[in-house]
């Protein structure tokens, strides 16, 4: 029954050790990766569908601000 086990507890190990440490064997850690600000899908959306039902460019700018909150809201509520 331990052999069915063997593989599963194997590969975590191997896994862990892999991102830890590399060739030489000296442990070593990746800088973080800045993703600066831009447009998204969800605003580039909300910007859609708000133009489609109000017609009306302040509309459109502030439900680009809010995102995927106004494309939820607009699924949700219908339009009038």
């Amino acid at each position: 029954m331990t052999k069915k086990f063997t593989p599963l507890l194997l590969f975590p190990l191997l896994f862990l050790a892999s991102c830890v440490v590399n060739g030489s064997g000296t442990p070593y850690y990746y800088e973080p990766v800045y993703v600066g600000p831009g447009v998204g899908l969800g605003t580039i959306i909300a910007v859609v569908v708000s133009w489609n039902r109000n017609k009306s460019i302040l509309w459109a700018i502030i439900h680009g601000i809010l995102g995927w909150i106004y494309v939820i809201y607009a699924i949700i509520v219908p339009k009038r």
